[in-house]
């Protein structure tokens, strides 16, 4: 009995350190927003009076609103075409059964091991070449941030995955009562796979707004630039303003938060493979 309360306590207060230490970024991050720059170097951990005055300074000194504008306009966008292609090509993949389906769907996924470095240059070269022809897609334009992101072996794998589980008798009634494959897709799969679709909903729009390195290489203007631009920018001066960089950090991360405790129930049953 003895033993067994201890072991008890012992897992309650390694969870709890683990917690404090998961959370703890974050509360000092919000406690920074209310401080003032030479508190936040003193490392502060009490909330101060300066958010006002934060606020006011990132707003004067920023084009925040409309770095915003645009890390939302890449962001949802993204995601919408990411989650139709991705889904579609995850269905397809395990719905539709051919001799070299397995070759293409492993050449896919090995695309995975290719770091993002690696294609970089050629990437920018492709796009600086299309300015010229289409410029909507162009260097410095918002097309050129979404179109390398819509299509992605992880959601391929992903869709493909969860698919498997997908009741494959609904596919045979919705064909038995004359429904074309592609109002089986989408009267179908998508309504009965609404879980995945929040798991990678969450997952593409997290990934998006986070978006720092190919943002950076492409949006050459400040009425471009996402708000991972801005706060980079934010801390390259020579004397940064750590209160209002703090701000600027908890500002951009709720848009991020809220999405997740929005559909965080949808989110794990997603990621478990569930089908509802």
């Amino acid at each position: 009995m003895a033993k067994s309360r201890a072991k008890r306590i012992f897992t309650y207060v390694f969870l709890s350190l683990v917690a404090f230490i998961s959370i703890f970024p974050f509360f000092w991050m919000i406690v920074s927003a209310t401080n003032k720059s030479v508190d936040v170097t003193k490392g502060t951990l009490l909330p101060g009076s300066a958010l006002i005055e934060n606020i006011n300074k990132l707003l004067d000194s920023t084009n925040l609103i409309q770095a915003l504008g645009n890390s939302a306009i890449i962001s949802i966008i993204s995601t919408v075409l990411a989650l139709l292609i991705g889904s579609m090509a995850g269905y397809g993949f395990e719905v539709y059964r051919t001799k070299s389906r397995d070759i293409v769907f492993t050449i896919l996924l090995m695309s995975m091991m290719i770091p993002f470095a690696a294609i970089m240059i050629p990437l920018y070269r492709m796009f600086a070449t299309i300015s010229s022809t289409v410029p909507a897609i162009g260097i410095n334009t918002m097309g050129s941030v979404i179109l390398p992101t819509i299509t992605t072996a992880f959601l391929i794998f992903f869709f493909r995955q969860n698919t498997k589980m997908f009741p494959k008798d609904l596919l045979e009634a919705g064909r038995i009562d004359g429904l074309s494959e592609l109002g089986i897709f989408l009267k179908i799969y998508m309504p009965t796979m609404k879980t995945t679709y929040a798991a990678a909903a969450i997952i593409t729009f997290m990934s998006s707004w986070n978006n720092y390195l190919w943002p950076l290489i492409v949006l050459q203007t400040p009425d471009q630039q996402t708000i991972p631009l801005l706060i980079s920018n934010l801390g390259a001066g020579y004397a940064p303003d750590y209160g209002v960089i703090m701000t600027a950090v908890v500002i951009a991360t709720l848009p991020t938060a809220l999405v997740f405790f929005i559909m965080q129930k949808h989110f794990v049953a997603g990621m478990v493979g569930s089908v509802k």
